[in-house]
């Protein structure tokens, strides 16, 4: 069904300019911004936000004047990917970084049909060890690996 105006793109700006937005008038009224010469903790932050505005703009003021179909959001995606995270969340401290890293990729995964489960477990297995070796060893975070102690 088309439409007069182009509703994705229209869309996406919004969200990039509620977010540019929200950064940085949240780091603009939170932290010191300082001067150029000597940027504040916030200078960062807001520049990233403001920029993050102007390029929703960007998106979203064109497609005011372009054709385009109304989106269908796709729920069982976004589910998904939702209950991997508090899935991750509520078990990280109870089973351990691995098991909840396990967990959360297959259940994300689980938002889409491409990937069988051969795959899945390839993905979560990849992940699991990319994530161990960034955030145990090269960040020396103490997330236990397994709830025993390992």
């Amino acid at each position: 069904m088309t439409r007069s105006r182009d509703y994705t793109d229209i869309l996406a700006g919004c969200v990039l300019v509620a977010i540019g937005l929200f950064a940085a008038l949240y780091a603009t009224k939170n932290y010191d911004i300082g001067t150029v010469e000597e940027m504040g903790p916030g200078m960062f932050p807001a520049a990233v936000g403001w920029v993050m505005t102007a390029i929703g703009v960007l998106i979203a003021a064109p497609a005011f004047f372009r054709l385009g179909e109304m989106p269908r959001p796709e729920w069982r995606p976004a589910i998904m990917v939702i209950a991997g995270v508090l899935a991750f969340a509520a078990t990280v401290d109870v089973l351990g970084m691995v098991t909840a890293l396990m967990l959360l990729t297959v259940i994300a995964v689980t938002a889409d049909d491409k990937l069988g489960w051969k795959g899945a477990l390839a993905l979560a297995v990849g992940i699991t060890v990319l994530a161990t070796l960034i955030f145990r060893v090269a960040l020396e975070i103490p997330l236990p690996l397994f709830k025993w102690g390992f």
